[in-house]
């Protein structure tokens, strides 16, 4: 027998318990955690904005204060969206066997593929989710046996997917450049160019008896330099402000942007990785695929050599190759 898949357990719990390894200590609880009532209106910030000035003044405040912010009008179609939606949903509802087909090799070293746990939680916590990673680009990088070939649809709502995606992240990295005042394309060089990694993930989060206990996805911030996720309609999404934690308001069709470690890194702090989590619902299944955009694992990252001086700005992280990066966060070895 492989891995206890979460999907499974969600199937064999019916009362008001669940496994033990998924209570959290009261300190991460959501029913106790959660500001009740409130729903966090981050940034929401139109990306067909005329007014290029307003627009790299409306990122960069997002990016320094938030970390977090939702773009609409991005020129990604619904259709396209709904489509990489519904593919991966017909994934997860197949039978379980076939979705063993696709399961990460427990001694590889990447994290491509069907899985369920992804690092070492203390006291071996668990999270109320399972995945399905895969790359979507560059084309060099894919590997297809970790795409399913059911629905036969897959491949090709995923290519459309990340084609679409090529303009948002351009854009995005052009207006970050520039909020640093770097060129424009300083800051998309610097995280590897035209090799940057773009890691598809989607997060299917069964039914849970017990919402109030379990996480989705536990306290974190994401290793890429910029994530871009769209969820499906059931709220899950929570963000730290201020050291409190508050569901994000969830905008159809928008893209969700968190700005991740590399990010942070590579503008010397100036920019900020944001804190999020996900919860869970008691009756409905939540699905969410963030697209993590990150260098290529040899790719050596720091702080960008125009945003330091040893006087007045000295670097506050330190330089080093993306994967040892990722091994050190996912073993909880300090960077």
């Amino acid at each position: 027998m492989g891995v206890e898949r979460v999907q499974d357990i969600a199937s064999a719990t019916s009362e008001d318990t669940i496994p033990v390894e998924f209570i959290r200590s009261e300190n991460e609880q959501p029913g106790i955690t959660t500001v009740p009532g409130t729903v966090l209106e981050c940034p929401t910030i139109d990306f067909s904005d005329p007014d290029e000035e307003k627009l790299l003044k409306q990122i960069f405040e997002a990016s320094t204060d938030w970390g977090m912010y939702q773009i609409v009008n991005h020129d990604i179609s619904n259709e396209a969206i709904a489509k990489l939606q519904a593919v991966g949903k017909d994934f997860f509802e197949l039978p379980q066997e076939e979705k063993e087909v696709y399961a990460k090799d427990p001694n590889s070293k990447s994290v491509e593929g069907y899985g369920t746990f992804l690092q070492k939680e203390l006291e071996g916590k668990k999270g109320w989710v399972d995945h399905l990673f895969h790359k979507i680009w560059p084309p060099s990088a894919i590997n297809y046996c970790f795409w399913p070939k059911n629905p036969a649809s897959y491949r090709e709502a995923n290519e459309e997917y990340a084609k679409n995606l090529h303009k948002v992240v351009e854009k995005l990295f052009k207006l970050l450049s520039l909020g640093l005042g770097l060129e424009a394309q300083e800051l998309k060089k610097a995280v590897g160019g035209d090799d940057l990694v773009y890691l598809l993930k989607i997060n299917y989060y069964p039914p849970c008896p017990r919402p109030d206990l379990a996480l989705g996805v536990v306290a974190h911030t994401d290793m890429s330099a910029l994530t871009i996720l769209v969820p499906n309609d059931v709220q899950g999404l929570q963000a730290c402000r201020d050291g409190q934690w508050y569901d994000v308001k969830y905008i159809p069709n928008a893209l969700v942007i968190h700005i991740g470690d590399q990010m942070e890194v590579m503008s010397n702090g100036m920019y900020k990785a944001v804190l999020h989590r996900t919860t869970v619902s008691k009756d409905k299944t939540r699905i969410s695929w963030p697209v993590f955009l990150e260098p290529p694992p040899d790719h050596i990252i720091g702080p960008h050599p125009k945003l330091v001086n040893d006087k007045k700005n000295p670097p506050k992280y330190k330089t080093k190759k993306y994967s040892e990066y990722v091994y050190n966060k996912l073993n909880k070895i300090p960077q």
